[in-house]
């Protein structure tokens, strides 16, 4: 049984290349900071530009706007109020909706609907 140094541990578990010489610290970062950027541009940014642009569409509501609920209820807005909006389902139905709930608008006018 051998009885390793410190010195022998420490250089034992640092990366080496094939010449002996030991890898720099940052070289060992790289892989990890190039998926990091991958992650970024794949995932994050995309949610990021489709958050900004459902924020848009909601500003942009109207009464008369033919609109998607994220349940799938399809209604005519007939009022909008600052953080809420009512719809129009069917007959005299009217749901008072967050404006959050709206997953799309889907025509401009009521006068298309028949």
């Amino acid at each position: 049984m051998s009885i390793y140094s410190l010195n022998q541990i420490i250089a034992m578990a640092q990366p080496s290349n094939a010449d002996g010489k030991v890898a720099s610290p940052l070289a060992s970062f790289v892989p990890l900071i190039v998926l990091m950027v991958i992650f970024w541009f794949l995932l994050i940014r995309p949610q990021q530009k489709k958050q900004k642009m459902h924020q848009q569409m909601l500003t942009k509501i109207k009464s008369g706007d033919r609109v998607v609920t994220s349940s799938g209820i399809i209604g005519t807005v007939v009022a909008v109020k600052e953080k809420s909006i009512t719809v129009r389902t069917a007959g005299d139905t009217k749901l008072e909706l967050t404006k959050g709930a709206v997953a799309e608008i889907v025509e401009g006018s009521e006068s298309s609907e028949s």
